[in-house]
């Protein structure tokens, strides 16, 4: 029996179990070699790699902070949405509450808003007319001392520290057998205070003219003479009055007044009216001792 032989390899002949030229390769090879060649080389290529990542800081947002005005400007933009949101849900609720209200109450409502209008647009023309008067400083302040120097005067005049003269009256009384009495001239003056009468004196035959003002005092003085402010004055008396003359006359021939009063005792009045009446005495205004003014 002939021995078996093992079978010969033949040169260039493939190993029993390697892949065939040409063949695929297997999943494991395949994916070694691509690790291999995804792998970074050795040298310049790997260093320049290296660098370019350590260049390149990594980015943040919080590192880029918003300037100061715009930070401000942003609260401001919050803070104005709050309160447009608050005043927004205050006018719903309103709205909702007139819309349960009454007609009566809604009339109501609507008669005090028109009268709030027009007081405010009242107070609206009297500042834009101070304003405008303001405006002008120069103006102001001649307007101001204008004012101050007509009030002065007016007071003055009252007072009787100023003199004066304009349209009014001349009074002369002519006394009877007793002469003018102190009441008979105080009656006089009160009706034509009463009548409009701006500035009086009196004046008698002897003894000068007198201020007749606010604090001035009639006494019957003796022998048929008159004490006014302590100055004695004699029948017949003139009394200069300024002020409306026609309303003055009137008041002084009323049924019982001061004409009647004299010539019933036997005396006489004549009224005159010129064309310019003078009152030319004046007085020093006396210190007040107890009155202060409120301010």
């Amino acid at each position: 029996m002939a021995e078996h032989e093992e079978p010969r390899e033949v040169a260039g002949s493939p190993k029993p179990g390697a892949p065939k030229p040409g063949s695929p390769k297997e999943p494991d090879e395949a994916a070694a070699e691509d690790s291999a060649e995804a792998e970074p080389r050795d040298g310049a290529d790997g260093a320049d790699g290296v660098a370019d990542r350590d260049e390149l800081p990594p980015v943040r947002w919080w590192t880029h902070r918003l300037p100061r005005r715009s930070a401000a400007l942003i609260g401001v933009l919050v803070a104005l949405l709050g309160f447009a949101l608050a005043v927004q849900v205050n006018s719903n609720d309103s709205d909702q509450a007139l819309a349960g209200a009454r007609q009566e109450d809604l009339v109501r409502i609507l008669d005090t808003l028109d009268s709030r209008k027009e007081r405010l647009q009242q107070e609206i023309a009297s500042l834009n007319s101070q304003r405008q008067q303001i405006s002008s400083t120069e103006q102001g302040r001649a307007e101001a001392l204008k004012e101050a120097r007509q009030r002065a005067d007016d007071l003055g005049i009252l007072a009787g520290t100023l003199p004066a003269e304009g349209p009014g009256l001349a009074v002369e009384f002519s006394g009877g057998k007793d002469g003018v009495g102190a009441s008979v001239l105080l009656d006089a003056v009160e009706e034509l205070r009463g009548a409009g009468a701006e500035a009086m004196q009196v004046e008698g035959s002897s003894g000068g003219a007198v201020r007749i003002v606010a604090s001035t005092a009639f006494v019957d003085g003796s022998g048929r003479s008159l004490l006014v402010d302590g100055n004695r004055l004699s029948a017949p008396l003139t009394l200069s009055v300024i002020g409306d003359a026609s309303t003055m006359q009137a008041a002084l021939n009323i049924p019982g007044g001061v004409v009647d009063t004299v010539r019933q005792a036997g005396g006489r009045v004549s009224v005159r009216q010129p064309s310019v009446v003078q009152v030319s005495v004046t007085r020093s205004a006396p210190a007040a001792r107890y009155a202060r003014p409120v301010s």
